[in-house]
């Protein structure tokens, strides 16, 4: 703990004063392009692997970047969604996932969750993504690796679509306004690759992608 409170006197005396005109605009309002849903895991740091300010991203994380299916029940992700969409007016929305994920070890491996009921019963969301992955390749044909990064993926793509059940999302989204993004970062490699609904596979973040998501954004 002691490094994070002299972090803080380093923030105030080094940092700050030479973001002080940005800070000071910040102060009275933000207004983010970007709805970043990523995993609580300590090793991920949004801003560090976007290389992005403060004010550039409206940050939602949580155990395996779960986006619970719309209802009418009222939870911390669903609000913040649709904050950050009817009333920030972000543009894109990323989910993003990422190599070695202790929430998709759960979800793989639910029997190993017995003393942590509130996550296995919050992994419940994921479960979709471990059945997709049985049924396309059989369990048994993959190696721990290859199985937890392709359920990593499947669970991005299927929060993905619980994106599309909530209203300010859909809307939204039909009128253009909204792009859904998913990624998966490589925390070993800082490779970070985006997912394409024509193939439906994980591919490199390329030119033509960043075109894309540019000519969204105007």
């Amino acid at each position: 703990m002691e490094h994070v409170i002299s972090g803080v006197a380093k923030f105030q005396k080094e940092v700050f004063p030479n973001k002080k005109a940005a800070f000071q605009k910040l102060a009275n309002g933000q207004n983010p392009e970007v709805l970043f849903i990523t995993c609580a895991d300590s090793r991920i740091d949004p801003n560090l692997v976007t290389q992005t300010e403060p004010g550039d991203l409206f940050i939602c994380r949580n155990a395996g970047n779960v986006v619970p299916p719309h209802s009418n029940q009222t939870g911390g992700m669903t609000a913040s969604i649709e904050f950050a969409v009817a009333a920030l007016g972000v543009s894109h929305i990323v989910v993003c996932g990422h190599s070695d994920c202790g929430a998709m070890k759960g979800a793989i491996n639910t029997e190993a969750l017995s003393a942590l009921p509130h996550v296995k019963e919050w992994l419940g969301h994921c479960r979709v993504a471990t059945e997709v992955v049985k049924e396309r390749c059989g369990c048994s044909e993959l190696n721990a690796q290859e199985h937890l990064q392709l359920v990593t993926e499947e669970n991005v793509v299927q929060q993905m679509q619980h994106l599309r059940t909530h209203p300010a999302v859909a809307a939204k989204i039909a009128t253009g306004h909204v792009k859904l993004h998913g990624w998966f970062y490589n925390i070993e490699t800082a490779a970070v690759t985006c997912y394409d609904e024509e193939s439906g596979k994980f591919a490199p973040m390329s030119e033509t992608y960043a075109e894309e998501m540019l000519a969204t954004s105007e």
